[in-house]
Formats: C-alpha cells, sequence, structure tokens
C-alpha cells in the first residue's frame, strides 16, 4: 500500500505546475504540504513546519502517506493553490525565487497562507497606503555605528527620507522615488533582515545599510511600545516589518513610474522597480596610468555602473565605471596586456572603452568566469536611450 501511494505522488508531481516549488519556483520539489495540497521544496519546507497551524509537511519519497492525504494532494495541486491564494497579489508585491534570501521566501509564505494577504487585499493596506513611517537602524556613513533612525516615505512628496533625532523638522537626507533601488543583504550588512537602500546624488551613488530590530522595544530604540501588537512574536513582527518596507518602496516605485510612462504596461515596468547586483565580490584594481600597484576593492555591478569601494559598506564608491553595449565599443577581454605588472591575483579581465581599457584581477578562475557573465551580459546588451544620458555624463566626469 505505502509504494502505492508513493507511486501516486510521483505521478502527481508530474502533472502541469507541481514540477516546480509551490512557493519559490525550485525545480523538482520533493517535499508536501499534504494541509495546503502543494508540493515545496527542501528550503521552503522548511519554513512551513514553522507554521504547522496552517501547513503540515511530509517528504513525498522518505514518509509514510496515508490514502485520503494522497487523494487531497490529486484534488489541489500547485496551480490550485496559485489560484486561490494568489488571486490579489498587487503588481508591484515581489515574488521571490529559490535564489533569494530566506527573509523574502519566509515572508512570502506566510503573506499567503497564514496571513492571506492575498485573498483579503485589506491586509495589504501597510505597504500599500502610499505612506509609511517607522524607526530602522541604520549604519552611520564615518563610524560604522547602526543608530535608531526616523524613516519616512511618502509616495505624494515622491521621497523616502530619514531624520537623525525624532523630533528634527528637516531630515538628514531626501531619497527620491525616482533615483532609489533596494535589495536586501543580510550577509553584506551581517543582519538577516539588512536591506541596501540606494539612491542617485549628484548622479554618483548613495549606500545606505538599514536592517529591523525584530520589533525590541528599548528605551531609545527602533520601536515605541505602542509599535507591538500582544497577539503577535516580536521576532516576526521584525521580519514583515522590514519586507512591508521592502513592498513599500516597490509600490512608490511603481506608482511613480506608472505617472512618468503612462503608456506602459504592468509588465514592462514590474521589472524597473527594485533591481539585484548583477554581480559583487573582490578583485584587483589599477589605476588609469596602468603603471601603479594593484589594490584589493569591493566591486558592485549594478545594472551598467561598476563600482568600486575600499569596505563593502561604504556609504559611496571610490569610483564608477560605465559600462556600454558592443555597438557603442565596449568589450571585456578574458586577460590582462601582457605587460602588465603589479598584480597579485593571476586571473585579469580587462575592459575596454572608448576612452581607456580598466584593468581588473581576481583570485580564482570561476569569480573571473562570474564576472566575465555579468560583463558579458551588460555588454551584449544594446543600451535604451536614457542610458546614452548616462554615458555622456560618465564621459564628462572629472
Amino acid at each position: 500500500m505505502a509504494r502505492e501511494q508513493r507511486r501516486a505522488l510521483l505521478e502527481l508531481l508530474q502533472r502541469p505546475g507541481n514540477a516546480q516549488c509551490a512557493d519559490c519556483g525550485a525545480p523538482d520539489p520533493d517535499w508536501a504540504s499534504y494541509t495546503l495540497g502543494v508540493f515545496i521544496c527542501l528550503s521552503c519546507s522548511g519554513i512551513h513546519r514553522n507554521i504547522p497551524q496552517v501547513s503540515k509537511v511530509k517528504s513525498v519519497r522518505l514518509d509514510t502517506w496515508e490514502e485520503p492525504q494522497v487523494e487531497f494532494m490529486a484534488l489541489h495541486g500547485n496551480d490550485a493553490a496559485r489560484a486561490a491564494y494568489e488571486s490579489q497579489v498587487p503588481s508591484f508585491h515581489y515574488r521571490p525565487t529559490f535564489s533569494d534570501c530566506h527573509l523574502l521566501r519566509e515572508q512570502w509564505i506566510r503573506a499567503k497562507y497564514e496571513r492571506q494577504e492575498f485573498t483579503n487585499p485589506e491586509r495589504q493596506e501597510p505597504y500599500s497606503a502610499g505612506y509609511r513611517e517607522g524607526f530602522l537602524w541604520k549604519r552611520g556613513r564615518d563610524n560604522g555605528q547602526f543608530l535608531s533612525r526616523k524613516f519616512v516615505l511618502t509616495e505624494r512628496e515622491g521621497a523616502l527620507k530619514y531624520f537623525n533625532r525624532n523630533d528634527a523638522k528637516e531630515p538628514k537626507a531626501i531619497m527620491k522615488i525616482e533615483h532609489l533601488n533596494a535589495t536586501f543583504q543580510p550577509a553584506k550588512i551581517g543582519h538577516p533582515h539588512g536591506l541596501q537602500i540606494t539612491y542617485l546624488r549628484d548622479n554618483s551613488t548613495r549606500n545606505i545599510f538599514t536592517y529591523h530590530e525584530d520589533g525590541k522595544v528599548t528605551s531609545g530604540g527602533p520601536c515605541p511600545p505602542s509599535y507591538l501588537t500582544p497577539r503577535e512574536p516580536s521576532p516576526q513582527h521584525g521580519r514583515k516589518e522590514m519586507v512591508h518596507w521592502f513592498n513599500a518602496l516597490r509600490a512608490a516605485r511603481f506608482h511613480y513610474l506608472q505617472v512618468a510612462f503612462p503608456g506602459a504596461s504592468d509588465t514592462d515596468l514590474v521589472p524597473k522597480l527594485t533591481r539585484n547586483y548583477l554581480k559583487e565580490g573582490y578583485m584587483e584594481k589599477t589605476g588609469p596610468k596602468q603603471t601603479e600597484g594593484f589594490r584589493k576593492r569591493w566591486f558592485t555591478m549594478d545594472d551598467r555602473r561598476l563600482m568600486y569601494f575600499k569596505d563593502p559598506l561604504d556609504a559611496f564608491a571610490r569610483g564608477e565605471v560605465f559600462i556600454g553595449s558592443r555597438e557603442s565599443g565596449y568589450t571585456v577581454l578574458d586577460r590582462l596586456p601582457p605587460s602588465t605588472q603589479g598584480h597579485h591575483w593571476p586571473h585579469g579581465i580587462t575592459i575596454v572603452t572608448p576612452e581607456r581599457r580598466f584593468l581588473l584581477a581576481c583570485e580564482t578562475e570561476s569569480e573571473q568566469r562570474a564576472w566575465l557573465d555579468a560583463f558579458r551580459k551588460v555588454v551584449d546588451r544594446p543600451m535604451l536611450p536614457q542610458e546614452y544620458a548616462v554615458e555622456a555624463h560618465f564621459k564628462h566626469k572629472p
């Protein structure tokens, strides 16, 4: 009997929609929630285990299944669950994939099944209202300490602002939604809720590193006592809060782009709301004369901007390089010029631009290949009209 149930489950995995995890899209899921009727991957099954009041999971191949449980899976499945639990996902809401951080995947699963935000639109108010105010821990630009700061997102003013003091009348910084990006960076920031916010100031990138303090209330801390609700444990509150900030920023960007590009469809606009970096990591670089010694720097590839920092958590880049398309005279080579000296790492990369060559070196061959792939994806992509204006600015930089 057990063998028959397992065979029936494996046949169900072949049905359309069931061959990818219902929550993150990972291929070949081998776990299932027998109370929700969905097939999920190992990673998402761990999240489901933490909401046992909603979801109970079993391994498709290793656990014993009862006939009614298999019949329940047959009556439901991933496509049916998406139709039910994702029926009203806002266009701007981020749908995580298996490559995203644990926090995004966890809150997506909780939003769908536990909070049922996408079957009850009134529960989406925290991130779709057009205004958001709260306290986040922000890393100081100069001293590197994280301090509680008041943040205000106002769609009407088209800006995200933060204040050094709760009673301050003037913000310390105003970040225009037009040039705003946000990406979760838990490893870089050293906190599971770490969110990196970037914006342009004088056409140069400024980084802000933030996280939420799990809703803990202390004297002078990030949340006033009324911020917590007695029905919700504080660790879960903090995780939800950070993802709500992220989606609130995406909502503000979405509404700004709808006005800026009135003829564009949601499908056109959604990829422009936030973006993950194409590649980050350490490389060595030399200066423009190519006679200086190579120095280790942290590099970030953000669309067509290649930025380098002395430290991954620096607020400002030491330099930025625009990488255009092949048609505009940009190429990437998997080597350094034969006469190059002064580099400690053996795997070279040369970025050729119309003005000069940039010489870089990677520590390992695998890192070199990863960087080359990232650069070539950009170089092989035709430039958009607005990117020519950005390129012109880089050419005229002192």
